[in-house]
């Protein structure tokens, strides 16, 4: 089996039929396989969420990232786009579901797709994950350290677009892995806590996990957030996810 892959920025439609920008990174061969959609972070679409879309393509999926600050800075550098984006309070919840719904069609139209997609995303991005895999069908869903599902941010960031997703909780349409840091506030494990009962009360299908000594974005390998155990035991787990859920 080759082990090349191409990567690539591309246009696709977004919400309204609007034209976005996206990242793109694939196997070259046409063995059928799942997507992932990769919703990054309120920093924005930057190199870190780039490599998290290569490195699905490297272990075997079609994975795409949307540019959701695409319409307030077209051309900006990542850190401008998204100060822009929270200077407006964040993107609109509804043009979100659009974006990922647009970019879910285009993983589905590949030539090796199977017709699986699951969806993962980071700090926004995770809020942004249970949003779209409570809005659209999904097959797989991965929260990491997703704030903002069950409370409102404090008024002074601005972010108005943000309002708590509780009461999606009955509307999710896949299995849900959750992966989340003890020390962090943003959300807090009592607010995980409270987003699992929730989805148990609805018979929905989760997988939460919570690191010790890991705190938000334990991720991001370029941020002093990093935790290197808890990432490395992070990603084995969407991996063992995915390969439960999106397989042929």
């Amino acid at each position: 089996m080759s082990d090349a892959m191409l990567a690539e920025t591309i246009t696709i439609k977004g919400d309204n039929g609007d034209e976005i920008e996206a990242y793109l990174a694939r196997p070259l061969d046409t063995t059928p396989r799942g997507g992932v959609l990769v919703i990054h972070h309120m920093p924005g679409y930057d190199e870190g969420s780039k490599e998290i879309v290569r490195r699905f393509a490297v272990n075997g999926y079609n994975a795409i990232a949307p540019n959701l600050f695409y319409r307030v800075a077209p051309g900006a550098s990542p850190d401008d786009a998204a100060a822009a984006a929270r200077a407006q309070g964040g993107v609109p919840d509804s043009q979100v579901v659009g974006d990922a719904n647009g970019a879910i069609e285009h993983l589905k139209s590949l030539e090796s797709s199977n017709g699986k997609v699951g969806v993962i995303g980071y700090c926004s991005g995770g809020r942004h994950t249970f949003l779209v895999a409570c809005s659209l069908k999904v097959d797989a869903a991965v929260d990491c350290y997703g704030a903002f599902v069950t409370r409102t941010p404090d008024p002074a960031w601005g972010m108005t677009a943000m309002t708590p997703l509780l009461e999606l909780a009955p509307n999710l349409s896949s299995p849900l892995l959750g992966l989340f840091g003890a020390d962090d506030q943003y959300p807090s494990p009592a607010e995980t806590a409270e987003l699992e009962a929730e989805l148990k009360r609805h018979g929905k299908t989760t997988e939460f996990h919570t690191f010790e000594g890991a705190g938000h974005s334990f991720f991001s390998v370029e941020r002093p957030s990093y935790r290197s155990e808890a990432a490395a035991e992070g990603w084995q787990k969407v991996f063992e996810f995915y390969g439960r859920h999106l397989a042929s």
